[in-house]
């Protein structure tokens, strides 16, 4: 989908299009204000210079998408919004409103699997959906079926997606990125060396931050050098299986189906505070925020029908550095209450002394509600002795 959770807004504030707009971070004051102002069905009718500016954002949030006129000036997703606001202090804030992304997002997937069954969900706003036995699926190399999808979803919805048509996954990932907004990208085995070698490793799909920047300093930027090396190399440089899937990847080689179901691993929830928070001195607006996580978490699990026996927290501290720690439980959950009482006590097992960024709460172990395995015979592993770093008294 393009810039899904802008466009989503944009449906609402249909005065904000064609203007730089950044969506990210919580609800402020100043957005419940805006609303309260003027009541739902007045929304359209919100002057635009009512609206509140990057400018003027003050915290630590991230940016989940930008319109494309606000990534013109270098915005872009995962960006932190402060740092945006350099680039774009013009753009206008809204905040995510994830009740209505996810009702866009069921309503989209659900007009292409009308279309076409066999697709893979890949989160909110992307799927990999396979043409194969699709009728008239390979019609103009699979751009009539594409077309056809486009229609049916904008006629739905109201907004538009991009889509890449490739021999494989790996490809049609790519592609989807070549003609945005609203673009239909074909590609065929035989366009390998003219389209996919001369764009960047990065593009791969699996290829991140640090293995792009250990590829750079092989020399190694392009697709096409990439392809150029010998597999045996690549698998000295970054092990056997990495540098084998890196040479494959290169040659635009990928054998994975498109999976209509998949288990999640995990679940989580977290938060990036405003300000640096202190375990003791801010020990009620963390454990207000703890516990707030919890319940959602929770809810996530019902909502999606999971139960969980293990739960985790995350920390990250002022000085960027993560601490996480795990508990498992005897029995699987999907209650607030008893993810809070589990995450305490991972809270037990972790410094505090320092100032906190970030919280967060995870759910893993995770089994469909109603299917839950027998119990094990063995007991619960106890937490490994000697890393218990907090006095009762001091856990938020």
């Amino acid at each position: 989908m393009d810039a899904f959770f802008a466009s989503v807004e944009l449906l609402r504030y249909p005065q904000l299009k064609g203007l730089p707009v950044v969506i990210g971070g919580g609800w402020r004051k100043v957005d419940e204000e805006l609303r309260a102002a003027q009541g739902e069905r007045a929304l359209r009718f919100i002057p635009v210079e009512s609206f509140p500016l990057l400018k003027d954002y003050v915290g630590r949030g991230v940016i989940t998408t930008a319109t494309y006129a606000a990534r013109q000036f270098g915005v872009g997703s995962a960006m932190g919004m402060m740092k945006a606001a350099k680039l774009c202090p013009q753009a206008i804030v809204l905040p995510v409103d994830f009740s209505e992304i996810r009702k866009y997002s069921q309503l989209f997937k659900s007009t292409i699997t009308d279309i076409a069954p066999l697709m893979q969900d890949r989160g909110v706003d992307e799927v990999y959906i396979d043409f194969t036995e699709v009728p008239g699926g390979q019609r103009e190399g699979g751009r009539v079926l594409a077309r056809l999808i486009q229609k049916a979803i904008f006629e739905k919805t109201g907004l538009t997606c991009s889509v890449g048509v490739a021999p494989n996954k790996l490809l049609a990932k790519m592609a989807s990125e070549f003609n945005k907004p609203n673009g239909i990208s074909i590609v065929y085995e035989s366009d390998l060396q003219e389209k996919i070698w001369p764009l960047h490793v990065r593009k791969i799909n699996g290829i991140g931050p640090k293995a792009g920047e250990k590829l750079a300093k092989l020399h190694i930027h392009t697709i096409g050098e990439l392809a150029a090396q010998d597999p045996g190399w690549l698998v000295d440089n970054f092990g056997k299986a990495t540098g084998a899937w890196m040479h494959e990847a290169a040659w635009g080689r990928d054998d994975r189906p498109v999976v209509t179901e998949s288990e999640p691993v995990s679940m989580s929830r977290e938060t990036t505070f405003d300000r640096d928070l202190h375990a003791v001195r801010n020990k009620a607006e963390l454990g207000a925020i703890f516990t707030d996580l919890c319940v959602r978490l929770g809810e996530d699990l019902q909502r999606k029908g999971y139960v969980a026996k293990t739960i985790g927290i995350k920390l990250r501290y002022d000085d960027f550095k993560i601490a996480t720690r795990d508990q498992t439980s005897d029995s699987y959950t999907d209650d607030g209450a008893t993810i809070r009482r589990l995450a305490g006590q991972c809270l037990k097992r972790v410094p505090l002394e320092k100032k906190l960024r970030l919280l967060g709460v995870r759910a893993a172990t995770l089994a469909r509600a109603g299917e839950v395995p027998l119990p094990d015979e063995k007991k619960p592993a106890s937490p490994p002795e000697g890393i218990e770093a907090n006095t009762t008294d001091q856990l938020f």
